[in-house]
């Protein structure tokens, strides 16, 4: 990348952000809660002499914004020669897309007479929204400038909510934790991008593209923040016993594929020692697994299984499928995320249809029109209680089996549009206009970024002093 694309990449940003302004302009308010104009807010606050505190929202909220932006960031700063790079793209690209993703949220909201409502709900949705681009750059980490990232990460963002919106509002799918909204989508997308930029040149291994002691327990510090708040992530978005159901699930499921994946690391791996790129990201394949059934009262026994399922399929994708992934695909996943979000994602999305399958008014009560209320009855005479004592709206009258079918549909369809977007995308990011890294800059942060280092450090880094452990990235497994 010359100079001169720097600099345009740079004037770029600020087009970016001034397009964002006046799209805020035009879309947003506060909501009614936010409003100070609310004359109920005026009073509410002080009731029975009592301040007023954050919803448990908020809390929850906090813990998904660590995710997205330490979680995320550390995670892919395994690289030895690119953590500057993988902490402050994220920094940047989160900053971005998120106002991006408030928006796509305010476009499908929208009125003419009325501007969409900013809540507190909106920036936990966004939040979780600005996840799906950051599991597509980690396939793509290294490969790229930071300009194809946030071309990327917009266009990603509008088929997202598209795909959502078909799914979740149309369909009437489930999907909790977003295993088939986030993580499903995020990884098919960045890896149909990856297909499209080995198309042309076949993926080959590069002197920088492994890890080094320090950037391996900096990747470590992503991962462990990733697995503390995990469960708030799954939960968000729930109430009630749904929040409380997703919260232990999620711990039990991540807590099992954790313990797997440390076996099967050590199972699979020369000497039978543990290899760090499994512990890094297979030990989390468990919270992507449960996500879809979250809520769902799959039994504590059913979450542990998921999880050690999860746990198991990343290990062995790691070590054997990415490396046949790369040479029969030209598929380069940097982070492997194929095998943490992908096949995870998509073993939540079939349980998710499992346990929708399974799920009967005996054992959820009413509540069960609540987490699926596309089965709610349609019929007055049916619906008259649970609506007057209960708030439950009127459904479609499904069948346990049709929800499960209309689950496995939106599965299918996710990752049908997740791919065919992505081609798309990646076919537009080869594009002049987006600018391109040459070889010799790949998987290297001295092309975005001022380094202070000794140059004798510099050299030996730049003449390929591989690193001789047997964790190496997916390039060299």
């Amino acid at each position: 990348m010359t100079t001169s694309n720097s600099l345009w990449n740079a004037i770029v940003l600020f087009f970016i952000e001034g397009f964002l302004l006046c799209s805020f302009l035009a879309t947003f308010d506060y909501a009614p809660e936010a409003d100070a104009g609310n004359r109920q807010n005026s009073y509410s606050p002080h009731l029975n002499g009592k301040p007023s505190s954050l919803p448990v929202t908020y809390t929850l909220y906090q813990d998904v914004h660590v995710m997205i932006w330490i979680g995320f960031g550390f995670l892919m700063t395994f690289l030895r020669r690119y953590g500057q790079s993988a902490i402050g793209l994220t920094f940047l690209l989160g900053a971005i897309l998120i106002q991006v993703a408030m928006i796509c949220e305010g476009v499908t909201n929208f009125q003419i007479d009325n501007a969409s409502p900013l809540s507190l709900k909106s920036l936990l949705n966004a939040d979780v929204a600005v996840a799906t681009p950051l599991i597509s750059m980690g396939a793509l980490l290294g490969k790229t400038t930071y300009m194809q990232l946030v071309f990327m990460g917009i266009f990603e963002l509008i088929m997202f909510t598209v795909n959502k919106y078909v799914g979740e509002h149309l369909l009437m799918a489930v999907d909790a934790g977003d295993s088939m909204f986030v993580h499903a989508f995020g990884a098919y997308f960045g890896l149909a991008v990856s297909f499209v930029f080995g198309m042309k040149d076949k993926p080959k291994e590069h002197n920088l593209e492994g890890a080094s002691y320090n950037s391996d327990i900096f990747a470590m510090i992503g991962t462990v923040f990733l697995w503390l708040f995990w469960p708030s992530f799954n939960s968000a978005a729930l109430q009630g016993d749904d929040q409380q159901r997703a919260i232990i699930n999620t711990l039990l499921s991540i807590s099992s594929s954790c313990v797997i994946a440390f076996a099967t690391s050590a199972l699979v791996s020369k000497d039978n020692k543990f290899n760090m790129v499994h512990v890094q990201n297979s030990t989390l394949a468990g919270g992507v697994a449960i996500g879809t059934a979250a809520g769902m009262m799959c039994k504590p026994v059913g979450a542990l299984a998921v999880g050690a399922l999860a746990g198991l399929l990343s290990v062995l994708g790691y070590k054997y499928l990415t490396p046949l992934i790369q040479k029969r695909l030209r598929i380069h996943d940097t982070c492997g995320v194929h095998n943490l979000h992908g096949m995870p994602g998509v073993l939540g999305g079939i349980f998710g249809a499992l346990m929708a399958g399974l799920a009967t008014e005996a054992s959820y009560d009413y509540s069960l029109y609540e987490i699926f209320p596309a089965r709610a009855p349609n019929s007055e005479a049916k619906l008259a209680e649970m609506r007057d004592n209960y708030g439950i709206s009127a459904g479609s009258n499904r069948t346990a089996g049709e929800q499960a079918g209309y689950q496995l549909l939106v599965l299918v369809i996710t990752v049908g549009i997740a791919i065919v977007s992505g081609l798309v995308t990646g076919l537009m990011m080869r594009m002049s206009l987006c600018s391109l890294i040459s070889e010799e800059q790949k998987f290297d942060d001295e092309a975005n970024w001022e380094l202070e280092e000794e140059a004798t450090q510099e050299s030996k880094i730049k003449e390929g002093n591989s690193y001789g452990g047997d964790q190496l990235p997916m390039a060299h497994i």
